[in-house]
């Protein structure tokens, strides 16, 4: 079980921080991710990151502005988001794989989601 925190509202233009932490044990060597969805839209790919963090993938719309990290000593995932849009309006949801690599798919764990909605 994974959950998230730091979601809330914030202006356009704002900057939040997400956090995500298993509820119990540790991530291990797995590949991790975030995942977002908007009203009336399906689940979508925002960013991944692999063990122990290496390597990072966006998707388009958030590259740029957004920063996924991982602190693999207190077991947490992070994504840094500025310059939000409207458009971000979003659950953000972390995830996690059994693999280590980075990849948009095949994830087998997910959290309960966070609201994170941005004013214009």
């Amino acid at each position: 079980q994974l959950v998230e925190s730091g979601g809330g509202l914030v202006q356009a233009g704002g900057s939040l921080r997400l956090s995500c932490t298993p509820s119990g044990g540790t991530f291990g060597r797995r590949g991790m991710g975030w995942f977002r969805q908007g009203p009336g839209k399906g689940r979508e790919f925002v960013a991944a990151i692999d063990w122990p963090g290496a390597i990072t993938r966006y998707a388009d719309s958030v590259k740029g502005r957004f920063t996924i990290s991982r602190d693999n000593a207190k077991n947490t995932l992070y994504l840094q988001m500025n310059s939000l849009k409207p458009e971000d309006t979003a659950v953000y949801y972390c995830a996690a794989r059994e693999g280590s690599t980075v990849t948009i798919s095949e994830y087998t764990y997910w959290g309960q989601g966070t609201q994170v909605t941005v004013s214009s």
